[in-house]
């Protein structure tokens, strides 16, 4: 790939008006090479297909499936520590510029996200769903830089009335939450790779407890995805050194709203009684208008 980079940038300025086009894209957009279709890529690129085989010939390839596998090579070649990554980040910075790390970073999140919304993600949204809102307890377990991701679910079921547990506390003892934890509670566990060890070993001891476990993680073999109940899978593939959390955050805004929408109102009920404690605290510089009491 490196050796195909260096062709392509050394010989852009020769080239015809369409194959710098093409050019253009295979040097600045490497992720999207390595993962999508031709038909795909040329119509990101806003050229015909045709085009891009053209560029693969001119410089002694076969075909464009030589370049996409020259990539994904590439790609399956990633270091996999954070250090490994780090170095490769800066070099690349220092060949590519900013401009094209952001524009790779956002196009692998757009990718990402856009993945949450197949058919196929959706039935499992709404299986998660409808689990959680049969469930008498929700156990919300994220460790490390999943722990945001699990508080934001606890922190949104509180606010609309939802029995809700966060599996965290202060001198190792989080996972005393799950002491109680039993055939009417649902654990949901969030982890994606390398996979925290702790987050395992409490949707274990949840499972032998009778509890379903949701399973929110980046892989269909996942360990944590063997243990579930429902999987949700969200990507962390990013140019940058550290796996994003971004989709995570995503699907587990999807869920949260579809949960609270199955608690009707309910939910409305705790809410309007959370946005009546938080005025009473002045929690917010802006608030809602208060209501006018009439006589």
């Amino acid at each position: 790939m490196k050796q195909l980079l260096g062709e392509l940038t050394a010989g852009f300025d020769e080239l015809p008006p369409q194959l710098k086009e093409a050019a253009r894209w295979v040097i600045d957009h490497p992720a999207d090479v390595a993962l999508l279709t031709m038909r795909e890529q040329a119509r990101r690129a806003g050229i015909p297909p045709a085009t891009l085989t053209r560029l693969a010939q001119r410089f002694k390839l076969k075909g464009y499936d030589e370049i996409r596998k020259l990539y994904a090579e590439a790609v399956r070649l990633r270091p996999e520590s954070y250090r490994g990554r780090a170095e490769e980040l800066l070099q690349r910075r220092n060949s590519e510029g900013d401009e094209a790390l952001i524009q790779d970073i956002f196009s692998s999140l757009s990718r990402h996200l856009q993945e949450l919304s197949a058919p196929s993600a959706m039935r499992r949204f709404k299986a998660a769903a409808e689990i959680i809102a049969r469930s008498k307890r929700v156990f919300c377990l994220g460790l490390r830089s999943a722990f945001s991701v699990a508080y934001s679910f606890h922190y949104a079921r509180s606010l609309f009335g939802a029995p809700s547990v966060l599996v965290d506390g202060p001198g190792g003892i989080a996972t005393d939450a799950l002491r109680t934890i039993g055939p009417a509670d649902a654990l949901l566990a969030i982890s994606v790779k390398p996979y925290t060890r702790q987050t395992l070993q409490s949707a274990r001891y949840a499972e032998r407890r009778g509890a379903q476990v949701i399973a929110l993680t980046d892989s269909e073999v996942s360990p944590l995805a063997a243990i579930s109940k429902q999987t949700l899978i969200v990507r962390t593939e990013t140019p940058s050194f550290f796996h994003t959390m971004a989709p995570a955050f995503a699907a587990i805004e999807c869920l949260t709203a579809l949960v609270a929408a199955r608690r009707g109102a309910q939910a409305i009920k705790s809410l309007a009684a959370s946005e009546e404690q938080l005025e009473a605290f002045e929690t917010y510089v802006l608030t809602t208008k208060k209501r006018i009491k009439r006589s």
